[in-house]
């Protein structure tokens, strides 16, 4: 099977489905953010994990839209938090309606996302809800712990990790765990699924972390440095922080504390005191470790190893990337 397959079937699928028409104001943003793209990784992770188990994996692209449809409520909610004035190149929703809308539409999308897991047979409908519910709830925390460490200078690497696993990995897991109740598998392929799903998820957040500072800008497809620029609380600050003493730690509060700077300077000698700290080297070890939890889990899913062949290449395919 070509992941191709998949990829058309949920192309298809979202240009098909009609979240509501009147009031227009209420149903337009939806299709608006639900056509800017993205990499639709969550939806397709749903469809390859039904697909380790059944061949009937077309049962599961409803709901896999389902994901998909409630990732980007999060992003359009999120964007309003943030004030952000794009999402994917093009004004987000709250800047080409307003916030009120925003609101509002997202709070549909939400009721969406429930209304395409109906999709799946009773049997299994109690359970999916349970796991979907307890996954919302955490992406929930997640954000809020995240605006919590904006006003914290003690957050610890254990906190912020356990922060950007209920942000945002913890969907990724719940997508791969989805297909996998949907086809039927087992309990503990579902965890392993899940699990696989989190460890990557985490994985991928550090490396977009590193990629901010490290990353060829050429590749990368967003400012390098935008998180030392802000004072963003990223995992190689939190280590920074923990590591540095004396001059160093000076230098670094200096920099966090500055409130008029050149840009490109304070990139420049933020990046050298990470450097002097091994930060890279310290980042990029535990990228490694959490990327080779998750194929761990994945190589323990009971299912065929020509089936789990597909997932572990298109997750290995993802760990490169430099996006």
């Amino acid at each position: 099977m070509n992941p191709i397959v998949f990829v058309e079937a949920l192309q298809k699928e979202i240009q098909s489905t009609q979240y509501g028409r009147h009031p227009a104001e209420l149903y337009d943003p939806i299709q608006y953010i639900m056509s800017l793209g993205g990499k639709r990784m969550r939806p397709l992770l749903t469809l390859m994990g039904a697909y380790l188990f059944t061949d009937e994996w077309e049962k599961a692209i409803k709901p896999a839209i389902s994901v998909e449809v409630f990732h980007n409520f999060t992003l359009m909610h999120d964007d309003i938090m943030d004030q952000a004035p794009l999402r994917r190149g093009q004004p987000t929703v709250h800047e080409k309606w307003n916030h009120n809308i925003a609101i509002l539409s997202g709070d549909v999308m939400l009721v969406n996302a429930y209304e395409l897991l109906l999709d799946i047979t009773p049997d299994k409908l109690r359970h999916v809800l349970a796991r979907f519910n307890r996954t919302a709830a955490e992406v929930c925390e997640g954000q809020q712990l995240d605006m919590n460490f904006e006003t914290r200078w003690d957050v610890t690497e254990a906190e912020y990790v356990e922060m950007i696993k209920l942000k945002t990995s913890v969907l990724l897991g719940y997508a791969l765990e989805l297909g996998g109740i949907i086809a039927g598998a087992d309990a503990e392929s579902t965890n392993h699924l899940r699990e696989g799903g989190i460890n990557i998820g985490i994985g991928f957040q550090l490396k977009d972390d590193l990629l901010d500072v490290y990353g060829d800008p050429a590749k990368f497809g967003k400012q390098v440095g935008g998180d030392i620029i802000a004072n963003k609380k990223t995992f190689l600050l939190i280590e920074a922080l923990e590591k540095a003493g004396g001059t160093l730690l000076d230098e670094l509060n200096g920099w966090l504390s500055c409130r008029e700077f050149d840009k490109a300077e304070k990139v420049r000698a933020v990046t050298e005191i990470y450097d002097k700290l091994n930060i890279r080297q310290v980042t990029e070890q535990r990228i490694s470790d959490y990327f080779a939890k998750g194929l761990s889990n994945f190589e323990q899913v009971q299912a065929t190893p020509e089936r789990k062949e597909m997932l572990l290449s298109f997750t290995r395919q993802l760990i490169e990337r430099e996006n």
